[in-house]
């Protein structure tokens, strides 16, 4: 019977074990097969970055119950922590619970899924029978392991888009693959060498391009021939940084008041839309050639930072029923409520497994992989997917479907912040005391008279401005 075997869970980042909590919550077993040598794989890569949710968002109900039941010692849900720190604090703890790490498979790297004894044609008989999830342990061997149900948490971080607009590399970008970073590099850490007092081009529009724009300019301090272009492939600055006073997450909107406080410093050059073309190595340089709206440009950068993004590897379940959205590579029924063509916000309307469920009965794609191509996800958002999904196949159908999400807004959505203004510092009813005071402090790091707002309780959780 497949329902004395395990629940599969691939991957064992916030989410993944997030499920394994529910699962365990609810009285079945789960198996997680972790690639990394550790839990939060991804995460550990990006451990120097600041999130911009604090606590409160990113510790899974389930997992809290656990957690305090062996006498956790809970972060504070105010503080706003690191990549780092949501696997020490958080990640590594809840996976050293008994009842998980028996069930914890590390170095395990999954290739592929499908129902034991049926390829994805093969029909009577097939939903009967159990999923076999065949992997590459530590050592090299392949394991096949069985399973009730699969729910795929294996992330997107290993799958960045490239830089052209098109959604392929451009000429040249594979070959000088060695000067090019993906996703957020520790520039002011680990690889400090490769970036102070070179010229480098960030390419993105998102919170990641952000947060490696500041570190290049707090290393331009220390390192002044440090040069910074940036490169945004959509053309509106105002509405990347407008989130500003009208986010009701403070270290999100700081970002954008940062990044806004440079760009009016004069400290960096935004290239904006630009579009590459070509990148071509000449000696220890590579020329870049492309467009800044129609006018054609080519300059000579030390390196490349591409911010863009990541989509879904979806090759390890070609054996299996799975349906996705042809654009935004998301399951059918939750792709129009993250399309990035129609929602540019972080609020998200509840969704679970309803949303989720796939043609191939018993399997679901759960956390940053669900939104396919969209960069709306928040892990919160992955939290409920896995409660309701966990709840479903534990037979509480009434759980699965009563599905809540109460998540912060975002500004990006409903603020037309200025470059040139303070949008409402202080007065304005969307303003918060805590983004007030982030706005004063970032105003009068720029040079410019602060809004006056400087006996207002701070924020000790949002970095100083760059």
């Amino acid at each position: 019977m497949t329902n004395d075997l395990p629940v599969a869970v691939i991957g064992a980042g916030p989410v993944g074990l997030a499920a394994a909590a529910e699962i365990v919550g609810r009285g079945l077993v789960p198996v997680v097969l972790e690639r990394g040598a550790g839990v939060g794989a991804a995460l550990r890569e990006w451990a120097h970055v600041r999130v911009f949710s604090p606590w409160e968002y990113n510790i899974a109900g389930a997992a809290r119950r656990l957690l305090e039941a062996a006498g956790w010692d809970a972060p504070e849900v105010t503080e706003v922590p690191t990549g780092g720190e949501i696997v020490s604090r958080y990640l590594e703890p809840l996976a050293g619970l008994p009842e998980i790490a028996a069930n914890l498979r590390l170095g395990a790297r999954v290739t592929a899924v499908t129902r034991q004894g049926f390829d994805k044609v093969s029909d009577r008989g097939r939903s009967a029978a159990p999923f076999e999830i065949r992997w590459i342990d530590a050592d090299g061997v392949e394991q096949r392991t069985l399973a009730r149900a699969v729910i795929d948490a294996s992330g997107t971080w290993g799958q960045p888009n490239p830089m052209g607009i098109d959604g392929l590399p451009v000429p040249g970008e594979r070959a000088a693959g060695e000067r090019i970073a993906y996703g957020i590099p520790d520039v002011l850490g680990a690889g400090r060498e490769d970036y102070a007092g070179k010229t480098v081009l960030v390419v993105g529009s998102g919170h990641s391009a952000i947060n490696t724009v500041l570190a290049l300019l707090e290393l331009q301090r220390d390192a002044p021939e440090t040069a910074v272009l940036w490169g945004l492939r959509r053309g509106r600055i105002e509405k990347l940084l407008g989130g500003g006073l009208n986010d009701q997450l403070p270290e999100r909107g700081a970002l954008g008041l940062r990044a806004k406080a440079a760009i009016d410093a004069g400290r960096l050059e935004v290239l904006a839309p630009f579009a590459a073309s070509r990148v071509t190595r000449s000696g220890d340089r590579l020329e870049v050639e492309g467009s800044v709206g129609r006018l054609a440009t080519r300059f000579s950068v030390d390196r490349i930072v591409v911010a863009t993004g990541f989509r879904p590897d979806l090759s390890l379940v070609s054996e299996l029923r799975v349906a996705v959205d042809p654009a935004t590579e998301a399951p059918p029924a939750l792709s129009p409520l993250i399309d990035p063509n129609l929602h540019s916000c972080g609020t998200v309307p509840p969704h679970g497994v309803v949303e989720l469920t796939q043609p191939e009965p018993g399997f679901y794609i759960v956390g940053a992989k669900s939104y396919g191509r969209a960069p709306t996800f928040l892990m919160a958002t992955g939290y409920e997917q896995a409660r309701s999904i966990v709840a479903e196949l534990a037979g509480d159908a009434v759980a699965a479907r009563q599905v809540h999400l109460v998540l912060p807004e975002t500004g990006v959505c409903s603020s037309d912040l200025a470059l040139g203004t303070a949008g409402g510092c202080c007065g304005g009813p969307a303003a918060t005391t805590a983004s007030c005071c982030v706005a004063d402090e970032v105003a009068k790091a720029a040079g410019a008279e602060g809004c006056g707002c400087g006996t207002a309780p701070r924020n000790a959780n949002v970095a100083e401005p760059a």
